[in-house]
């Protein structure tokens, strides 16, 4: 029942003109992991959580779409696909019924450096979880019919994304930035790769690659660590083998044209995409540049935005990013603009990100407002199992210490808007900026030779 106000007791008035002032922010404590070693080489990580009875189960496999082959770009994709489509004398329909009878849905992704599978179950049919998990990891049927149907699938879906100015523009820019470096290419691979990709290449891939050597079992829910190491002990314990080692990677990388453009006649807007190759994960000056993101391009009131939505009106809405990998990821602006606005956004952009680097100093209050928007509700990204879970699985990836987490928010806090400035001087470059527009040639070529970027290379709408 509500309380009706006693009009005898003064209430102080309320200033709406100003958001209430922030309380203290509270420490954050990341949950204890335990750590064993199978004997076929599978590490498994548990961590209990047992305020419900589910426990979340993730492969995290240490191989991922820059493992492919050269020529064979979408294999490692096509590889852990075909997973779910049967096992021993099982068929993809059977195994999935097999899941449902325990309301478990798998899980799947893969990104340039891992491959990741798991589901979430209720802690009592975790050990039928881990026995599926394990026949499809370890047991795939890899038939040659359902291999067939796959590529199909994934040829019919890259015929969709020349459709899509943005996908076209993300794969294109990716190519661009990276030429025929392993991370040169999205994981679906292209048509030509995927036409000449067999069977026998995915099964390879899987008895080279997909090893217990460089995978390790994520568990965290209501279970214990003893527990989880036998019931993965004797789900996984046929599974031997050290995986081929990785191609190394060619530091070599093209040198793309400043300005690129693939016409799409009539489009009422052009994607844009601005940026180069920039850092990786283990970079010194990695809290810095995530403050310096939000500052830029991270949040919705940061610079770009503010700049080419509020002021100008050229777009719903402008990000930046750094995608911080295992080698050097890249740096990247997207932005889908207005085509007669085109020109004048893009020289806004790369005005900006020139601007950061100490042409416009990062205030006190712009970095106070990135580094609430990366402290505040911090907490909320690890509420359950599955989300501890995933956490745990950027420790693994990128060999992170065990107190990362709860560590973040008091390094984040630490940094000062000449940390900044100075990481965003050493790591963007202006004059290293790559551009791609897909738009409507015609109409915004006389824009872009206003911005000293040289004339367009016009490139195909292959994907």
């Amino acid at each position: 029942m509500s309380r009706i106000p006693d009009p005898r007791v003064a209430v102080p008035p309320v200033d709406r003109s100003k958001l209430p002032a922030p309380g203290a922010g509270r420490a954050f404590r990341f949950p204890d992991i335990e750590k064993s070693v199978l004997p076929g080489g599978l590490r498994v990580w548990t961590i209990a959580h047992p305020s419900i009875p589910l426990t979340s189960l993730l492969l995290l496999i240490k191989r991922g779409a820059a493992a492919d082959p050269r020529g064979r770009e979408g294999l490692a994709a096509m590889t852990v696909d075909m997973l779910d489509e049967g096992s021993g004398d099982r068929t993809a329909i059977q195994l999935h019924e097999a899941l449902a009878a325990i309301g478990a849905q798998l899980d799947s992704d893969i990104g340039p450096d891992a491959a990741l599978i798991g589901t979430t179950v209720l802690s009592r049919f975790a050990e039928r979880a881990l026995h599926l998990l394990s026949d499809m990891v370890v047991r795939p049927s890899m038939r040659e019919a359902d291999f067939t149907r796959v590529r199909q699938l994934r040829l019919h879906r890259l015929v969709q994304l020349r459709d899509m100015p943005a996908a076209l523009a993300d794969r294109t820019f990716t190519n661009l930035l990276y030429g025929s470096h392993p991370y040169g290419h999205t994981p679906l691979g292209n048509e030509r790769s995927l036409a000449d990709m067999s069977v026998e290449d995915v099964r390879a891939f899987h008895a080279d690659v997909l090893r217990p050597s460089e995978t390790t079992l994520v568990a965290v829910g209501d279970c214990d660590h003893a527990t989880m190491v036998r019931l993965a002990a004797d789900a996984f314990a046929d599974w031997r083998g050290t995986a081929a080692a990785a191609a190394p990677f060619d530091d070599e990388l093209p040198h793309p044209a400043r300005l690129n453009v693939i016409p799409r006649p009539g489009a009422p807007q052009s994607e844009v995409r601005i940026g180069h190759v920039a850092v990786p994960r283990n970079t010194p000056d990695y809290h810095a540049l995530v403050a310096a993101n939000m500052v830029l391009g991270g949040q919705f009131v940061s610079r770009i935005n503010l700049n080419l939505r509020e002021d100008k009106g050229f777009t719903y809405g402008a990000r930046t990013s750094f995608d911080f990998r295992q080698q050097p990821g890249p740096f990247m602006l997207q932005v889908s603009v207005h085509t007669e606005a085109t020109g004048r956004a893009i020289e806004e952009s790369i005005a900006e990100i020139g601007d950061i680097r100490g042409r416009r100093p990062v205030t006190a209050d712009e970095l106070a407002m990135g580094v609430a928007a990366l402290t505040r509700g911090y907490a909320r990204s690890f509420e359950t199992a599955e989300q501890i879970a995933r956490a745990v699985t950027q420790l693994v990836l990128h060999d992170l210490p065990d107190d990362y987490f709860a560590q973040f928010v008091p390094a984040v806090e630490r940094i000062t808007p000449a940390d900044v400035m100075r990481a965003a001087e050493r790591h963007l470059h202006p004059d290293r900026l790559t551009t791609l527009i897909v738009g409507d040639l015609e109409i915004i070529g006389a824009s872009l030779s206003e911005l000293g970027l040289g004339e367009p290379v016009v490139l195909p709408a292959a994907v």
